[in-house]
């Protein structure tokens, strides 16, 4: 398992929206399992993503935790 965070200049929709479209079926193909206002879960292949937003201060924290897909969300991280 994995949890990374970052700063992002976007805001939660935006953030959200990328990773519907990175993660989800027009993209790697996960399935979107749950989405609230600061957060979207993908499952799919024995694993899981779950990408949290936390707006402070003009900036978006963004957490990413994962199981399986590591480096899709290391990826993921570079467009936000």
């Amino acid at each position: 398992m994995l949890r990374i965070s970052m700063q992002s200049q976007l805001n939660t929709d935006e953030i959200l929206s990328t990773a519907s479209r990175y993660f989800g079926k027009g993209g790697e193909g996960l399935d979107e399992i749950e989405r609230g206002p600061c957060c979207i879960s993908f499952s799919g292949a024995g694993g899981y993503v779950t990408v949290t937003v936390c707006e402070q201060d003009n900036k978006s924290e963004v957490v990413v935790e994962t199981r399986e897909f590591e480096y899709l969300a290391k990826q993921f991280l570079d467009l936000v």
